[in-house]
C-alpha cells in the first residue's frame, strides 16, 4: 500500500493528516483511504465533514445519539467529573456515582431487573451476561447448564462470546465458532411480513425452534436464550406477533434464562424505555450500551433481576468474591457521569415520549418508497426502520455504493450488507424525517 494523506481545514488553518498508521474496524480501508469519509463536527441532527457540508445523521451515529450531538449538559458532567475524581478502581472501592447510576437504571427496567454491572460496550455487556447465566445455574447446583441458545442473523458484539452466540457469517468466518456450545435458532425475517410496519402475522411458530433445542439437547444443559428484541445490525428484524412471548414460555416451562441485548433498542429507541417493555415481555437479564451515555463514553451494563443476583450471592462464602467477573473500566467515574446527566436529558426534553409521537410519521415517510423499483423491502418499528435493496451482482456491492452516495448527497446511515438501517435522533422533528425521506428517494432512483 502507497501512503495516504489528507489535508483538513480546521477553523484557523489547514493540516496534513497520514492516513497510514489507524487500522479502521468494520471498515474496507483501503477503499476509505482512498475517498476518505471524514466527519469533523457535530451538533444536533447534523454531521459536517472536512469539506464543510452540512449532513443530516440518521442512524444516531451508530444508534448512540438519541438525544442529538455534542449535548452541552453532558460534556459539561463528564469535564466537572475529570476535573474531580478522573478514576477509581473497581476493585475492592468505589465511588458514589456507580451506585447512583445503577439506582437510576434500575428505576427504568422492567420487573425486577435491579441489580446492574457495569461494562465499557455492548460487546462486554454480552459476554457479562453469559457468565452470569452460568454463574447462576452453578449456584443453584446445575453446572450442567452451559449450552446458549441465539438466532441466525443475530448480532451480540465482537467478543469471542458474542461472536459465539452472533448469527451473521461474515463476523465468524474469519474466527472460527468461538464458543462451542451455542445452537442457533431461525430467523424471523420472513417474505410474508415484507412491507409491515411493525409486527408481522406471520413467523410465531418459529419461536418453538427454542422447543426443539430442548428436546434435542435436554431442557437441564440449556443456560440461556439471548435474542434482540428487534434484530439491529442485521437490518431491524421486527419479531412476528407472539414470537417473544411464547419464547419467555418456553423459557419459564424449562428453567432457561431469558436475555434481551437491547444495546440498540434500549433508551427509547421503541417507544418505551426498553423494548421489553413495548412488546409486553420481561426477560432475565438485559443488556445495554449506545444511548446509556448518548455516545458521549464508553460505557456498557447488565440489568440482572434479583433472583439471579441473591441466588449468586447466597452460593458465595462469607467474605468471598460472589462473582469472578468485571473490567478496569467498569463504572468508569466520566462515563457515570455522562450517563446520569443522558438520563436528566432524556427526562427534561421527554424525548422517549417524543419518539413515539413522531413514530407513526416517520415509518409512513419510509414506506413512502415502496414504489421504487430497487427496493426489496423495507420495516419498522418505533424510531427504528430499514430498507432492503435488491442486490447487484455481489452481496452487499450495491449497499456499500447506496450509502457512499448517501453521504455525498448529505445523508448518514448505517448499511449491512444491501440493507439501510435507520434510527434518527429523538431530538428530529417532521422536517429532518422530510428532509431524510427526500435524500433517500433521490438516492434509490440513482441505484
Amino acid at each position: 500500500m502507497g501512503h495516504a494523506e489528507l489535508t483538513i481545514q480546521d477553523q484557523t488553518a489547514s493540516r496534513r493528516l497520514s492516513l497510514d498508521e489507524y487500522w479502521m474496524p468494520f471498515t474496507p480501508n483501503r477503499e476509505f483511504k482512498a475517498d476518505p469519509q471524514m466527519v469533523v463536527r457535530a451538533e444536533g441532527v447534523w454531521l459536517w465533514n472536512d469539506r464543510g457540508d452540512k449532513i443530516i445523521d440518521a442512524s444516531c451515529g451508530l444508534f448512540c445519539v438519541s438525544a442529538g450531538h455534542s449535548r452541552k449538559e453532558i460534556a459539561e458532567a463528564v469535564g466537572k467529573q475529570l476535573r474531580e475524581l478522573d478514576f477509581c478502581a473497581p476493585f475492592l472501592r468505589a465511588h458514589p456515582k456507580q451506585f447512583e447510576l445503577a439506582t437510576r437504571v434500575a428505576e427504568l427496567t422492567p420487573g425486577d431487573l435491579n441489580r446492574v454491572f457495569f461494562a465499557n460496550s455492548g460487546s462486554e455487556s454480552v459476554d457479562t451476561a453469559m457468565k452470569i447465566a452460568l454463574a447462576y445455574h452453578q449456584a443453584r447446583g446445575q453446572s450442567a447448564r452451559n449450552i446458549f441458545v441465539s438466532r441466525e442473523r443475530a448480532y451480540h458484539g465482537v467478543n469471542f462470546g458474542g461472536v459465539a452466540l452472533s448469527g451473521l457469517v461474515n463476523n465468524r468466518r474469519k474466527f472460527g465458532t468461538g464458543l462451542p456450545a451455542v445452537a442457533h435458532m431461525r430467523h424471523t425475517h420472513l417474505k410474508e411480513n415484507f412491507f409491515t410496519k411493525g409486527e408481522g402475522a406471520h413467523g410465531v411458530e418459529l419461536a418453538e425452534d427454542l422447543l426443539r433445542f430442548v428436546n434435542l439437547y435436554g431442557a437441564e444443559n440449556i443456560a440461556a436464550c439471548f435474542v434482540e428484541p428487534i434484530a439491529g445490525s442485521s437490518g431491524c428484524l421486527v419479531p412476528p406477533k407472539g414470537y417473544l412471548k411464547r419464547l419467555r414460555e418456553i423459557c419459564d416451562a424449562h428453567g432457561i434464562l431469558l436475555v434481551f441485548d437491547e444495546v440498540i433498542c434500549g433508551f427509547g429507541r421503541t417507544g418505551q424505555t426498553f423494548a421489553a417493555q413495548s412488546f409486553g415481555v420481561t426477560p432475565d437479564m438485559i443488556t445495554m450500551a449506545k444511548g446509556i451515555t448518548n455516545g458521549a463514553q464508553p460505557m456498557g451494563a447488565v440489568a440482572a433481576s434479583e433472583r439471579i443476583h441473591d441466588t449468586i450471592m447466597g452460593a458465595a462464602p462469607e467474605g468471598a468474591i460472589e462473582f469472578f467477573h468485571g473490567y478496569t473500566y467498569s463504572g468508569h467515574p466520566a462515563a457515570c457521569a455522562a450517563a446520569l446527566a443522558t438520563l436528566d436529558v432524556y427526562k427534561k426534553d421527554g424525548l422517549f415520549e417524543r419518539g413515539r409521537e413522531l413514530s407513526p410519521y416517520f415509518l409512513d415517510a419510509v414506506f413512502s418508497l415502496k414504489d421504487i423499483p430497487v427496493v426489496a423491502d423495507i420495516r419498522g418499528y418505533g424510531m427504528f426502520a430499514a430498507i432492503d435493496v435488491h442486490p447487484d451482482g455481489a452481496p452487499g456491492r450495491r449497499g456499500q455504493a447506496f450509502q457512499k452516495k448517501l453521504f455525498a448527497n448529505g445523508l448518514n446511515l448505517k448499511t449491512t450488507g444491501d440493507c439501510a438501517i435507520l434510527a434518527p435522533p429523538l431530538i428530529a422533528d417532521r422536517s429532518h424525517v422530510d428532509l431524510i425521506a427526500d435524500i433517500l428517494r433521490k438516492t434509490l432512483v440513482t441505484l
